[in-house]
């Protein structure tokens, strides 16, 4: 009995010592966000705004571009833009981009815009669709790009138009729409992150993608291992250090929902950070968005999509903590 009871012994403290140990792993930490009220472009009886870029800042002045429009959805909007001085008190100064021509690619909607700086020029990227809204209705959106000398505009709309459309092979995560440009500058190219839908994919299934270019006109050519994230139907990315990190929201695998990725190569992403109370659809200020200074960090603040019973989406701040 004690011979039997000595061997058990030995097995289970070998047992044990085999076991891996995650002592020395950093742990998984929670960035909070909490949610505010704004003023000039926040709730409003029959107005929708929704869908804002991240934020940029010119001569201390804060940029944001959004859809605008008469029903919830984005797909019957313009992009719009305001200014604020301390990101809690907005200005709307009006329309940026109207809709395209009529039947064309842009015809229906323009909405989803997001910004980039480069070559002393300013680059608004935005998502189209020719399909008008209504019963039956199913997206058929590309992405388009517009450049100006000023943030205030006038914006000229690149002939090169759409700038990323849909993918030929049905097989593909993003042959049925492309949509949420997100820009960064990296390694001396810009990098374009965006989701997409797979044909008779749902909007649960939509996944994250990346095209580079080497001048923000274009051409941009998709990543060959896409898409870069299984999932996320918000995208918001910012530089971290050497790498980029991304925040997910409720949409894609169990296992990256609410949460912060990152990737040192911008492509490969793991988890780092647990997120609660995450923004909808939101877009931040990122200061180091297109230095490539390797000084980026956990962006502290952006606005998103409020949503309130019975009333059209509307502009809110929110706030990071980690």
């Amino acid at each position: 009995m004690e011979l039997n009871m000595h061997k058990l012994l030995l097995i289970t403290a070998w047992a044990l010592m085999a076991m891996p140990t995650y002592a020395n792993e950093p742990a998984i930490n929670t960035v909070s966000v909490s949610h505010t009220a704004i003023e000039g472009i926040g709730e409003e009886t029959g107005v929708m705004r929704r869908d804002p870029s991240d934020i940029i800042q010119v001569d201390g002045v804060y940029y944001v571009w959004y859809s605008k429009g008469k029903i919830s959805p984005g797909y019957d909007a313009t992009v719009w833009y305001a200014t604020s001085e301390d990101g809690h008190k907005w200005t709307e100064k009006g329309i940026a981009l109207a809709k395209g021509e009529p039947g064309s690619w842009e015809g229906a909607s323009v909405f989803t815009p997001n910004i980039l700086v480069a070559e002393d020029r300013y680059w608004l990227f935005y998502t189209g669709t020719s399909r008008e809204f209504g019963k039956g209705f199913n997206p058929d959106s590309k992405i388009g790009i517009a450049v100006s000398d000023s943030p205030d505009g006038p914006w000229d709309r690149l002939e090169t138009n759409p700038a990323l459309k849909n993918s030929d092979d049905p097989a593909d995560f993003d042959s049925h729409l492309v949509d949420d440009a997100c820009l960064l500058t990296r390694e001396g190219k810009y990098w374009f992150y965006y989701k997409g839908r797979q044909l008779g994919k749902g909007p649960g299934q939509t996944q994250m993608g990346l095209a580079i270019a080497d001048k923000p006109q274009g051409p941009y050519v998709r990543n060959e291992g896409n898409p870069v994230i299984p999932g996320n139907h918000e995208v918001l990315v910012w530089p971290q250090g050497k790498g980029v990190a991304a925040m997910i929201g409720t949409t894609g695998p169990k296992e990256i929902t609410n949460s912060v990725l990152y990737a040192e190569d911008g492509v490969h992403f793991s988890k780092t950070h647990n997120v609660k109370n995450g923004p909808w659809a939101g877009g931040v200020y990122r200061p180091e968005a297109f230095t490539q200074s390797g000084n980026g960090e956990l962006p502290k603040w952006g606005v998103e999509i409020g949503r309130a019973k019975g009333k059209l989406p509307f502009i809110k701040r929110f706030d990071v903590t980690e």
